[in-house]
């Protein structure tokens, strides 16, 4: 596996992406980052002190509608790193990863798909250690504010591929799903209501119960909050 390691670029994603035509496992970390994004393409604060990497690997055979084990391996790799650091995380579906209810990582995932199978993916991973969360607070928090004695970034970043390139079972995530079980305020388009959730499916789909019907929802479509 090929790593490549950069003070600063604008995101380490579109980075990788030169080495698809490769053919080999490649991560790609930064120091910091000027133009991270996540999901729904908002902007992740990418401040050095915090742990930004891409990783992109590739796939004999993994079938196309098991594409969301990429991006739950991806949450699970995450949740197992901060373990070992002595937090105790979750993952709030589909993506993002909670500390102390806040969110301390977010990942990102683009699957190149041909002839029905995941040929290769990218995965981003911004995972907060120490960098700053300027008006963020109510909403982010890093490792710093959890631990009494905050690791280095370095080592955090490679536990963190130590991790990525090590199998997990999509048990794992179910593992740190918290939710299950509650109800949950949806939005869905201009409709909001409250549900609860009942299941993730392994396609990644939720599945709930409204007024005793259930209905599996797309992450795609729908915001939660609980």
């Amino acid at each position: 596996m090929k790593r490549v390691y950069l003070e600063e670029t604008s995101s380490t994603n579109d980075v990788i992406k030169a080495y698809l035509a490769g053919g080999e496992n490649v991560v790609v970390c930064a120091e910091r980052q000027t133009g991270g994004r996540g999901t729904k393409g908002r902007s992740f604060s990418s401040e050095k002190g915090g742990v930004y990497l891409s990783a992109l690997t590739f796939y004999k055979e993994l079938p196309a509608e098991r594409a969301f084990e990429v991006m739950a391996h991806a949450a699970v790799a995450v949740c197992k790193t901060l373990s070992s650091f002595g937090i105790s995380p979750e993952i709030k579906w589909s993506n993002d990863v909670l500390a102390g209810g806040r969110k301390i990582s977010g990942i990102l995932t683009e699957n190149i798909v041909s002839g029905g199978f995941v040929k290769a993916s990218v995965v981003g991973v911004g995972l907060n250690v120490s960098n700053p969360l300027k008006g963020l607070e109510t909403i982010a928090v890093n490792m710093a504010e959890l631990l009494p004695s905050p690791p280095p970034a370095e080592a955090v970043r490679e536990k963190l591929i130590e991790e990525l390139f090590s199998p997990t079972r999509f048990s794992d995530y179910l593992g740190y799903v918290k939710f299950l079980g509650k109800d949950v305020r949806v939005t869905e388009g201009e409709r909001q209501y409250t549900a609860a959730a009942r299941e993730i499916l392994p396609d990644g789909r939720l599945l709930i119960e409204e007024n005793g019907e259930l209905r599996a929802l797309s992450s795609a479509e729908i915001a939660i909050r609980w």
